[in-house]
């Protein structure tokens, strides 16, 4: 009969490889290993140095003239499905929690080809250095809440603080303050609170329904409006009347192609 007292105990591994354990003849040996969000986090405050010299390092890409667009929220307040819904025209009713993806729509802008990059961002708490990346990076915010959910509108308020403290000042960044789901009838958040708080935080403000397809390219129309060093605009539902073309050929605003 076989002895299983001396039988090696196999190794065990954490989960998301925080730690691992090593159990043999009595020896045992833990240690952190760091995941990529702290890795991540650790670059980005200089607390260790990049495993490539700056010429050698990959990168996204990016152009210098790409548009970049971040939307905030907490989960499930429908911020990919309003980005899908004004980039692709589709809605979704079951809820995918999202941790971070981003959709380009082509636009001409200034008699030239640029790009709008929308970054749908996670609505957990779990990747900070991720959060404060896409905020050091975007050109434009848009933080969405949902009406039935005022605990919702309570999770923007760090994410807005985080925003002013990366970029100084909000008086010429465009940010959106957005409830959504105006189509449900369980209300929470009243059109005049959204209208207060966009009000205190000195950024524009609007209610939208993906689901309804309400107010959806109205957002992002009027978000590019509020851009000041680009004259800029989307066309609605890809029309343009004989009066909008006039003036796109006067200031060279843009337009989705």
């Amino acid at each position: 009969m076989r002895d299983t007292s001396e039988r090696k105990a196999p190794p065990v591994f954490g989960i998301r490889g925080f730690k691992f354990e090593k159990q043999n003849e009595g020896y045992k040996e833990e240690k952190e290993v760091q995941t990529w969000e702290s890795k991540l986090e650790a670059l980005e405050t200089g607390k260790q140095r990049h495993p490539y010299p700056p010429t050698q390092r990959p990168s996204m890409p990016e152009q210098s003239n790409d548009y970049r667009v971040v939307v905030f929220g907490a989960g499930g307040v429908g911020k990919s499905s309003l980005v899908l819904r004004f980039v692709k025209g589709t809605f979704r009713d079951t809820y995918i929690p999202t941790v971070e993806d981003t959709y380009r729509q082509v636009i001409s802008c200034d008699k030239s080809v640029c790009t709008l990059q929308i970054t749908d961002t996670t609505g957990s708490h779990q990747f900070p250095a991720m959060q404060r990346l896409s905020i050091s990076k975007g050109h434009a915010f848009i933080l969405v809440y949902s009406i039935t959910s005022r605990q919702s509108l309570e999770e923007l308020k760090p994410i807005y603080q985080q925003v002013l403290a990366i970029k100084g000042s909000v008086e010429a960044i465009p940010v959106m303050l957005v409830g959504n789901k105006s189509d449900e009838t369980q209300r929470e958040v009243d059109t005049k609170e959204g209208e207060a708080q966009a009000t205190a935080w000195k950024c524009a403000f609007m209610e939208t329904s993906a689901k309804m397809n309400y107010n959806v390219k109205e957002l992002f129309q009027e978000l590019l409006t509020l851009e000041k060093k680009r004259n800029m605009s989307l066309s609605i539902d890809g029309k343009r009347s004989g009066k909008q073309k006039r003036a796109d050929k006067l200031k060279g605003k843009c337009s989705i192609m």
